[in-house]
């Protein structure tokens, strides 16, 4: 990304926007703040920043609700602000398209790290000439152009994670996959988050997929996963 990064940070606690402030400033980005919700989502539509920091708890409308509302209409990559006991909204916020989660109370550079490895990621992504914008197997399409996926012709409502998951997978029919892989490669670095994100979306892409004779998703216990494509 050569121009400045426009960050957009949604939190209620103005001491995190003048920390994470100062430290954006070192790194030469930039950055907006919204102090609840609802000013949060006119700031998304706004400024279309190139990063969003968000906050599960807010007052007006929560994390998830935003990232809920922003997830309709934009891929924009999203790193989730959670208290040590919020696992289950945590987990919620994965599920709805969060990129990345972040535990209070953290240090400022660790955010900057993740920031700045997740837009690396979305360059590298862009660079990337080799990968087919599609895979098709008997009824079912991954379109990472348009990040959709299709049985028979019909849309089906995947977040863009899991979207990313099942193309990694289906890109190497057979090959299997440890947890770490998966939270690596989809992720863009060295999650460091529990791999149990990765079994939450594998259900998650169960449950929206039909049984299939043809093509599967397959748990290999105490491995991994693999999409599984029979002849």
């Amino acid at each position: 990304m050569n121009r400045v990064p426009l960050i957009l940070i949604c939190d209620d606690d103005p001491v995190i926007h003048e920390s994470l402030g100062i430290y954006f400033k070192a790194e030469h980005f930039s950055y907006a703040s919204a102090l609840d919700g609802v000013e949060a989502l006119e700031k998304f539509e706004a400024l279309t920043p190139d990063l969003i920091i968000l906050d599960l708890m807010m007052p007006g409308r929560s994390g998830t609700e935003v990232c809920r509302e922003i997830r309709k209409t934009s891929k924009v990559p999203i790193i989730m602000l959670t208290a040590k006991g919020e696992e289950m909204d945590r987990v919620l916020g994965l599920e709805l398209g969060a990129d990345d989660y972040i535990v209070k109370p953290f240090s400022p550079r660790e955010v900057v790290a993740r920031i700045k490895a997740v837009l690396r990621r979305m360059d590298d992504g862009a660079q990337a000439p080799d990968k087919p914008d599609a895979l098709r197997y008997d009824g079912l399409e991954i379109s990472m152009e348009q990040y959709q996926v299709t049985l028979s012709g019909e849309p089906v409502p995947f977040t863009p994670k899991e979207v990313e998951i099942l193309y990694l997978l289906a890109s190497h029919p057979g090959q299997v996959f440890k947890r770490d892989q998966i939270l690596n490669q989809v992720w863009g670095y060295d999650f460091i988050g529990d791999t149990r994100t990765v079994d939450t979306h594998i259900k998650r892409i169960r449950g929206k997929l039909p049984e299939n004779p043809r093509w599967a998703l397959k748990t290999v216990y105490g491995v991994g996963y693999k999409f599984e494509v029979s002849p």
